[in-house]
């Protein structure tokens, strides 16, 4: 690369407006002229594959060719000639207002930025093609064949649903049960950071951690949010804090402006786009962390304040295939009533007991939205998160094993706040159920791969996580059935069932229901969870939200299957666990 300097041409003092062709007859003339970007703006063809950021940088743009020609347009009088691009001979110099300039490169980066961060992950792992425009007719012709060949065929359509029912109810019981089976109390990890280490030169073997924290609509949780990640401890020049924000967000805006946030936190406003989810904010942010470990919080949550230094631990400890540890995760406000307290009892049996004898398992891992770390080169090489998918963490856990890669459970807790409210606790599992069974057709679309990738076990175990909660309580209907036949309400053909079949039967949802009593109470031995112990009682009427979410989450599916259905966050008080 050379130097040009453009004081050896003098400048046009008026600003043309003329049309292309006009111009490139003046192209030969040795002297500069001076453009428009507004009337004449640049050919975006010739941005194809170009570093816009070291564009931005050299205030520089590839603005017309003509022929073997390539015109350039520079706010600056000094700069360096960019590399002739094959099929150029002569390259010429124009002149522009330098603001308009950075004004252009800056809309373009902000498009592709958001074109990235929606399209990240890999085509064939995304749920962005989901074909939505054949769901909705699906959804009807689904429901009218239903509802004829039930009226006409009611006895087989019953003990088809009897045996689904079982035999899913038996794949979800022995998934617990080997869960049970390889579980083992956490073992505490050597610190291998100085207690107090506060300068690079006491950490000077220890990585940068990036948090990434997704708020919308956040105003009212915005001060304690603050507040709690201050108590993090963690060597403040090896911790950085992205606080995201929507820029249709301005309540949130508005309150962090008036708060005081320490330098290790900064915000990265996410522009106004099509798609607005949590995991593509996170896509958008990404290329601003420079962390060697990336981190998410909710704006809920309160981190247990040596929570850091136990992620970097457990990565220093752990093989290099370990891409990401996952926190446990509770509630601060689980006494609040008794659909938190069973919420509780619930996380913990999934947290505490299921995902730590999972990993023990060796299967694949749904990861929570929160409380969760990864290697960042890692990250970069699986594509992120799935901007489409609204259960962007669950699909990343299936993601990095599909790659190779593990993830390992974290002894250590981040205090979130539970949904205590019906509507708003069905609105959330809605999403849920949805993005998990989304996360499974995407996945779907090529069994035999899926298979090849994740092995017998874990192909099994993706089947039985995905669709085991949802099957679970979209049968629930079914449950009720049942147990209003033992009380003689007759609402089901008993006869066509063969009596050896009705045993077996029972006997599968009498273990299940001993395996998830077992897994409940396991959970609860922790002291901090033992005052839940009575509520087991009131599961039977918990589960029926469940039910409720399920066909919420069948229906969207068809009809909305991107639509966040979001959870507000700072409605409760803080009480002690």
């Amino acid at each position: 690369m050379s130097t040009i300097n453009l004081h050896r041409f003098p400048v046009e003092p008026e600003i043309i407006r003329l049309p292309p062709l006009a111009v490139a007859n003046r192209i030969a003339n040795p002297n500069s002229f001076k453009i428009d970007l507004r009337i004449t703006p640049p050919d975006e063809t010739l941005l194809a594959g170009a570093d816009l950021n070291n564009l931005l940088a050299a205030e520089i743009i590839p603005w017309r060719r003509f022929g073997q020609r390539l015109v350039y347009v520079t706010g600056k009088l000094e700069f360096d000639i960019p590399r002739k691009p094959e099929g150029i001979r002569y390259v010429s110099f124009v002149s522009a207002d330098p603001q308009f300039i950075q004004q252009y490169l800056t809309k373009h980066l902000t498009i592709a930025a958001l074109d990235k961060a929606r399209n990240f992950c890999p085509e064939k792992y995304s749920c962005r093609n989901f074909q939505i425009n054949w769901l909705k007719p699906t959804f009807l012709v689904g429901v009218l064949f239903i509802t004829i060949t039930l009226a006409i065929f009611p006895t087989i359509w019953f003990a088809g649903l009897l045996i689904w029912v079982m035999f899913a109810n038996l794949a979800t019981t022995l998934l617990r049960f080997s869960a049970l089976l390889s579980w083992r109390k956490d073992n505490a990890l050597p610190d291998w950071l100085p207690e107090k280490a506060t300068t690079n030169s006491e950490t000077n073997q220890a990585p940068k951690v990036t948090i990434l924290v997704p708020l919308f609509n956040e105003e009212a949780i915005l001060p304690r949010l603050i507040s709690r990640l201050e108590n993090l401890e963690y060597p403040r020049e090896l911790l950085e804090i992205k606080l995201l924000l929507e820029e249709v967000d301005t309540l949130t805006a508005k309150a962090l402006s008036s708060l005081s946030i320490p330098e290790f936190m900064d915000c990265i406003t996410v522009p106004k786009d099509w798609l607005q989810t949590k995991p593509k904010a996170m896509n958008y942010a990404l290329p601003y962390c420079t962390g060697d470990i990336i981190g998410i919080y909710d704006a809920e949550d309160r981190p247990d304040p040596d929570q850091i230094r136990k992620v970097v631990n457990q990565f220093h400890a752990a093989p290099a295939n370990v891409a990401c540890v996952q926190g446990y995760l509770d509630f601060y406000n689980s006494r609040s009533n008794w659909l938190s307290r069973c919420f509780t009892i619930e996380y913990a049996t999934w947290f505490r007991v299921i995902l730590k004898g999972i990993q023990n398992l060796g299967l694949p891992i749904p990861l929570g939205g929160t409380t969760v770390f990864f290697r960042r080169s890692i990250l970069d090489e699986i594509g992120g998160w799935d901007a489409h998918n609204v259960t962007e963490d669950a699909d990343l856990g299936m993601r990095l094993a599909r790659f190779g890669y593990r993830c390992e459970m974290v002894n250590t807790t981040t205090w979130e706040e539970a949904n205590n409210l019906p509507l708003a606790w069905i609105r959330q599992r809605s999403r849920w159920l949805k993005g998990f069974a989304m996360t499974w057709a995407t996945h779907m679309r090529n069994p035999a791969e899926l298979y090849r990738d994740l092995g017998w076990s874990g192909f099994i175990s993706f089947q039985v996580i995905l669709l085991g909660g949802l099957g679970a309580f979209l049968a629930v209907p079914v449950f009720w059935a049942l147990w209003m036949a033992h009380f003689s309400v007759s609402v089901i053909p008993f006869d066509i069932v063969p009596p050896a079949l009705w045993w077996i039967f029972a006997l599968v949802m009498i273990s299940g229901q001993l395996v998830m009593l077992t897994a409940i109470f396991r959970a609860l031995m922790h002291k901090h969870l033992k005052h839940l112990i009575p509520y087991v009682l009131a599961l039977p009427f918990y589960w029926p939200l469940g039910m409720l979410a399920s066909y919420k989450a069948v229906a969207e599916l068809f009809f909305a299957p991107f639509y966040w259905d979001k959870t507000f966050h700072g409605l409760n008080d803080e009480d002690q666990p």
